[in-house]
């Protein structure tokens, strides 16, 4: 698997481009990794985001996962197709959202689940469908311990809302969700200890919600970067996602944590426009582009410098002019893989360099059937 041309197809010439190629072996690889960190797989609740799909879900459950996280009813879905018992949807569902979590909870008895809350709007609003469909909701208090985008400080604030969430006939206080996305130090000692920093609010609030004489919450906790300092805590949920696929940005930041990328893109050269200029059919619809250059990291392509991206093309400066010619093929890997993973309708499947199958990416959009 660490061999130079792990990712070479033996048939390139068969395979559309541009393709989001996955290893299976690799994935594999990711999975008994994330366990052997953890310990124990009832502290394991990976996130679906980074792959959208049911294949994955299933490597999965046959290790003895049980629990996901997911950010849309889409992917909620997807889990409830994979009949996977726990199911957080960590994403506050508004608007129309959370009469479809109660379709969802009624389509698909067999799965528990749950969701987030951070203000008593919603819990009224939860509250409310929940006495129409006659069904106690497991909700978690979103807390924000410092990455400020969701989630209420781990204070009274915290502290009250939970009260109401235990006092609620339709409602049932599940635990705490605590996402710190916001804490990706490259050095991983002071990223522990930003990691402990930063959730000994969590801790006193867990203490302060036991002192009350309600039941002891749980902790859903922390996101890849983090999940190597939450998987050494005791009934703490882990929740990292990314890991399963791995990507250049996460593996040049944190190469300490032995995962291995799994996914790669699949690419030619469209174009040769002028000296030292590669045009690759590689543009914004493939690859997510929100990060800044270089947003791939070519396996095979070295000395070169990614200039300009539009909707089909990626621009390259390149200064050996001998090798490359049109139509020549190369793989790379993406700089972000979750919102990359959702340009594709389906993953190309490679074992011993071959295409084997193509994994569909159910859950790419925000809407399936609910």
């Amino acid at each position: 698997m660490q061999n130079g041309t792990w990712y070479s197809l033996k048939n390139p010439e068969e395979v559309l481009s541009p393709s989001l190629l996955v290893y299976p072996d690799r994935i594999q690889h990711n999975i008994e990794l994330m366990i052997s960190m953890v310990g124990d797989v009832e502290q394991l609740r990976p996130h679906v985001k980074t792959y959208k799909n049911a294949d994955i879900i299933k490597m999965q459950m046959a290790q003895g996962i049980k629990k996901f996280k997911c950010a849309t009813i889409a992917e909620a879905e997807l889990l409830g197709n994979c009949n996977a018992p726990d199911i957080l949807l960590a994403m506050q569902p508004i608007g129309p959202n959370a009469k479809r979590l109660f379709q969802l909870i009624n389509k698909y008895p067999n799965s528990k689940f749950s969701t987030i809350v951070d203000n008593p709007k919603t819990v009224a609003v939860l509250g409310e469908l929940a006495k129409e469909n006659k069904f106690k909701l497991p909700l978690w208090v979103d807390i924000n311990n410092g990455m400020n985008r969701t989630g209420v400080a781990p204070d009274h604030e915290a502290l009250e809302l939970y009260f109401q969430l235990h006092q609620h006939p339709h409602l049932n206080a599940e635990g705490l969700h605590v996402y710190d996305g916001h804490l990706r130090n490259t050095d991983p000692l002071v990223r522990e200890s930003d990691c402990n920093t930063a959730f000994e609010a969590v801790i006193a609030l867990k203490q302060q919600i036991e002192e009350h004489h309600i039941p002891s919450p749980k902790i859903v906790a922390g996101g890849s970067p983090t999940f190597p300092f939450h998987s050494k805590r005791n009934d703490v949920e882990t929740s990292p996602g990314t890991t399963l696929l791995w990507d250049s940005g996460y593996g040049s930041q944190f190469p300490e944590m032995g995962f291995l990328p799994a996914a790669v893109l699949f690419t030619r050269i469209l174009s040769k426009p002028t000296t030292g200029i590669l045009c690759f059919d590689l543009g914004h619809k493939s690859v997510a582009p929100e990060m800044s250059f270089p947003r791939i990291s070519f396996l095979d392509l070295k000395h070169s410098k990614q200039i300009s991206q539009s909707e089909e093309h990626l621009v390259v400066e390149y200064d050996d002019l001998n090798i490359p010619e049109v139509g020549d093929v190369h793989y790379a890997i993406p700089k972000h893989i979750c919102p990359t993973v959702a340009k594709y309708d389906t993953l190309t499947v490679i074992k011993d360099n071959a295409v084997i199958d193509h994994w569909e990416v159910t859950a790419r959009t925000h809407k399936s059937t609910i």
